[in-house]
């Protein structure tokens, strides 16, 4: 199985007010969605390829339940602004058959998946590094038809990320292994960031600190 970059979650204040910046920097932006036992909602920007989530937590009791508390996503969520990592990386595959992924995972079942489809989630996943995880089954290369994926920044297809930590030698064996993989890079950075690479229509560097969000766009590349 072939994984390319799915989407990023970015943990937010409740009702994601953050969007406002992606919003201001260029950016249009998409339907939002729930996650229903989850305990989890979001704001959502679409790309020709690949989508930015804002996620936060709106039900405190499903984020703690004994079925999603081992997604970790109520403590990155309570820890954001601090040394916690507020961030996931997900991958999927065009034909989510051949399993066989660079790291140990788990199997994760929520609630709002049909029984035939489940998430796999990195193994031991320090809280101070980005949750990384893949979906199970195919995933069309581009976003859906309905959402909105031309923005006046001109940003086309998510195509890299690399994670930004204070110590890029000491981390993880299932972020080790991701980054031997080819699928993130890995650089040194004060605080918790992510480096995310589009195709785009022009040159594009920007920053959204409030995010700990770098996008930079290559026209043709990323």
């Amino acid at each position: 199985m072939t994984l390319r970059l799915h989407h990023l979650f970015v943990c937010s204040s409740a009702g994601a007010p953050e969007a406002d910046d992606l919003l201001a920097a260029g950016l249009v932006e998409g339907s939002a969605n729930a996650h229903p036992g989850q305990g989890t909602a979001n704001r959502r920007f679409f790309f020709d390829e690949g989508f930015l989530e804002l996620l936060w937590v709106h039900d405190e009791l499903e984020a703690k339940s004994t079925l999603v508390a081992p997604t970790k996503l109520w403590d990155r969520w309570a820890g954001r602004g601090g040394a916690t990592n507020p961030f996931g990386i997900c991958f999927s595959s065009t034909d989510g058959e051949d399993l066989s992924l660079p790291f140990s995972s788990w199997v994760f079942r929520p609630e709002y998946l049909a029984e035939d489809r489940h998430i796999l989630f990195a193994d031991e996943q320090p809280l101070s590094e980005p949750e990384i995880f893949v979906l199970s089954w195919p995933q069309a290369a581009s976003s859906p038809e309905t959402e909105p994926t031309s923005h006046p920044l001109g940003l086309r297809e998510m195509r890299s990320v690399s994670v930004g930590l204070p110590d890029p030698t000491a981390i993880s064996e299932s972020l080790r292994s991701a980054r031997d993989a080819g699928l993130v890079e890995v650089h040194c950075s004060a605080a918790p960031e992510l480096v995310v690479g589009f195709t785009s229509a022009q040159v594009v560097e920007t920053s959204v600190p409030g995010l700990g969000l770098s996008i930079v766009g290559r026209p043709g590349s990323a």
